[in-house]
């Protein structure tokens, strides 16, 4: 009797626990290939910034100023080697541009960046169920973070809800989303 009480119990907060707990349905994190002699192509041109989530508020803090990002990724002057610029809108209607350098690490079907002056930050590339999307996580000395990116600069909601759930399913329960009110900064030419 005992064992049939206890096997009911159990039954019963599977019942109410399990569906809370479960991942949601669309695939988990897929990683975008790019083979040693792959062109980067297909990364290459403008982006812009959606939605961000981490683990802590403190590790979004970066962008609670921030309006709206638009990136361009472009190749870099070296193999395996991209430059992005970035135009960053403030919340207070301010342009900052910033630039950086990426190296795709070695290895076969690697979409692994490393940042030109930056050893300690890792960034990986994975491909998202929202069409024109992209989504990075970055890695770095204190902080982890998963950054949605998409060729427009208004994506369906879909894709915010789906990036939202897919991340806190992950345990990242802090979540950001430009809100993107203000006109882009026009990308700098150098």
């Amino acid at each position: 009797m005992l064992h049939q009480v206890w096997a009911a119990l159990l039954y019963l907060y599977g019942l109410l626990f399990n569906p809370v707990n479960q991942c949601p349905e669309h695939s988990p994190l897929t990683t975008l290939e790019m083979g040693a002699q792959e062109s980067p192509e297909p990364h290459l041109g403008l982006w812009y910034f959606i939605a961000g989530a981490a683990p802590t508020k403190e590790e979004l803090a970066t962008f609670d100023s921030v309006d709206n990002i638009v990136f361009n990724m472009a190749t870099g002057s070296a193999p395996r080697q991209l430059q992005l610029r970035a135009a960053i809108r403030t919340k207070d209607g301010i342009c900052v541009p910033r630039k950086w350098t990426y190296h795709l690490t070695e290895g076969k079907g690697n979409t692994d960046l490393r940042t030109e002056g930056r050893p300690d930050m890792k960034t990986d590339l994975f491909s998202s169920s929202c069409p024109g999307g992209i989504m990075l996580k970055e890695k770095g000395q204190g902080y982890q973070r998963f950054l949605l990116y998409n060729r427009s600069p208004h994506p369906p909601k879909k894709c915010v809800e789906e990036f939202q759930s897919l991340t806190s399913c992950l345990d990242f329960k802090a979540f950001l989303v430009t809100p993107r009110n203000q006109e882009a900064c026009q990308m700098s030419s150098n």
